[in-house]
């Protein structure tokens, strides 16, 4: 389904009953890697998952989209939907980084969260490069050479050898992730704000996701983000990379679930 936002718009799918679950994707990525989230959850909780812009089937907004631009959407996403009230917030990666910038901006729309396969702080300088260096390949180079580079990154070694048919479907979402939506979440991700200093200010239940064989964000991120944040528990995955919902999706939705209930 299409909401209309800045002479464009961007793609929702809206799912079940209960308790609204906003659902943020990562880079390069789309509101598609929530589908089994959305089925399994939604006899419990009205899930709801979006395309950021550039993502999915949204529209390629130039960039940058800077993490509180994608937060905004989000809330003006909700408020269309009718949801003034708190709702929970489930981000992987990139995800997380809006919803720590919606939490920032938006504190009472906010009832729970649930952060996956991310972190509170900014890119290093290093880090910085290496998000240029990619903005470039990907002006020369499209998104074929930015899905192909970071696809064995995204994946245990089960998984990248057990699942080929999971791995071949997120090589083709990122390959068809529009040059305008890669460029505009690069540059959103390498200049995001430090959240770090958030974390103990957060007020609400936080449950935090991390697969043991993430090569993207290390396991001690999201310890952390245990340790600072007041009201947070870890759940570790095992045998899974950065992508713990897909690799393994009954766990991850027990736990989900389990969250929601509490």
């Amino acid at each position: 389904m299409k909401f209309s936002i800045d002479n464009g718009f961007l793609e929702y799918e809206i799912v079940g009953s209960g308790l609204p679950v906003l659902f943020i994707h990562g880079y390069p990525l789309s509101r598609k890697i929530w589908s089994l989230q959305l089925n399994a959850l939604s006899n419990i909780a009205t899930t709801i998952s979006i395309d950021l812009r550039g993502h999915g089937d949204s529209y390629p907004f130039d960039g940058p989209y800077t993490m509180d631009l994608l937060a905004d959407d989000c809330k003006k996403l909700l408020e269309y939907l009718h949801f003034f009230s708190p709702v929970v917030v489930c981000g992987l990666s990139m995800g997380g980084y809006v919803i720590l910038s919606m939490y920032k901006k938006y504190p009472e729309y906010v009832k729970g969260m649930i952060l996956t396969s991310t972190r509170p702080g900014p890119d290093s300088p290093e880090g910085k490069i290496k998000r240029d260096i990619s903005i470039s390949t990907v002006h020369q180079h499209g998104s074929r050479l930015i899905a192909e580079n970071m696809l064995p990154n995204l994946f245990s070694p089960v998984t990248l050898t057990e699942n080929l048919q999971l791995v071949n479907q997120i090589h083709t979402m990122m390959v068809n992730t529009s040059v305008q939506g890669i460029i505009g979440a690069l540059q959103g991700i390498r200049d995001r704000p430090d959240s770090v200093p958030l974390l103990s200010k957060i007020r609400c239940p936080v449950l935090i996701v991390h697969g043991t064989e993430d090569k993207i964000v290390p396991m001690n991120e999201a310890e952390m983000m245990e340790q600072q944040i007041p009201n947070s528990r870890l759940v570790k995955i095992y045998n899974t990379g950065h992508l713990p919902n897909l690799e393994q999706p009954d766990i991850y939705n027990q736990t989900l679930r389990d969250f929601l209930r509490s």
